[in-house]
């Protein structure tokens, strides 16, 4: 079995940003000559995520405003008692997840349709990174 591992940095101008990646695992992918494999794709920072969805710019919006309901930016988290004022990026990234596993097939990402992978970042403004691992034949 290979493996290759590579690691993308984010500098977010935002506190909340959504960043399409999908071209930056292909490349990853090709590189690593893998044919049939799969390739994981992992926030190494806990307020950030990964996920796969539709690359619509509705669909993005709809989702920063779900999440701000779910997990809204208050002042009163028990989190911010340790000096931290990031709660609800710690609660976002929980419902997002730090990861995705996508298939590998004939050298090249099985996404469906409209499939896309994004990094979305909840507390921002700060260097940032995540992992891209593919593994296979």
């Amino acid at each position: 079995m290979k493996t290759t591992t590579e690691y993308l940095w984010f500098d977010t101008k935002k506190h909340r940003e959504y960043i399409n990646i999908t071209r930056d695992v292909e490349k990853v992918v090709q590189k690593s000559g893998i044919q049939e494999g799969m390739v994981l794709v992992s926030a190494m920072h806990i307020t950030a995520g990964v996920y796969v969805n539709d690359a619509e710019d509705g669909l993005i919006a709809d989702l920063d405003e779900w999440l701000e309901k779910m997990a809204p930016y208050r002042e009163d988290y028990r989190h911010h008692r340790t000096g931290e004022t990031n709660g609800d990026s710690h609660l976002k990234s929980l419902l997002i997840h730090h990861e995705v596993v996508v298939p590998i097939t004939e050298g090249a990402l099985d996404l469906g349709p409209w499939q896309q992978v994004y990094y979305a970042e909840f507390d921002g403004k700060r260097r940032k990174r995540l992992v891209i691992k593919a593994m296979g034949e």
